[in-house]
């Protein structure tokens, strides 16, 4: 690996980890697409940011918003159900498609969600 993927590896990791802090948002939101503009094919893009992702990264976040009451943790615990068997399902399902195919899929995702977010009052 260049030693360029390096540095970028770390600053792709560190804008992820201060969005993700900020709005909630998964790290893959921002490290797919970043990896893809460094020539990393959509699939291994997938893969690694899942790979960075096992670690409990989140950590020093979740405990700065439960600290100010802002977690339900029930609902966390909920939502860990849903990712665990989704993740598993979501995986095998793209590994199935063609690359195209799961790239527009993930282009209209993130349209639907920014007009969201763009439109809210």
């Amino acid at each position: 690996m260049p030693t360029l993927h390096y540095f970028l590896f770390v600053l792709i990791g560190l804008t992820a980890g201060v969005l993700s802090g900020m709005f909630g948002i998964g790290g893959g939101l921002i490290m797919v697409p970043a990896m893809g503009f460094m020539g990393i094919d959509f699939k291994t893009a997938t893969g690694t940011s899942l790979a960075a992702q096992l670690l409990p990264f989140s950590i020093l976040g979740v405990i700065q918003y439960y600290k100010n009451g802002d977690v339900i943790i029930p609902g966390a615990l909920l939502l860990v159900c849903g990712l665990f068997v989704g993740a598993f399902f979501g995986a095998k399902l793209t590994i199935s498609l063609p690359d195209i195919v799961v790239k527009r899929a993930f282009g209209i995702f993130c349209l639907i969600i920014s007009a969201k977010y763009l439109l809210a009052r």
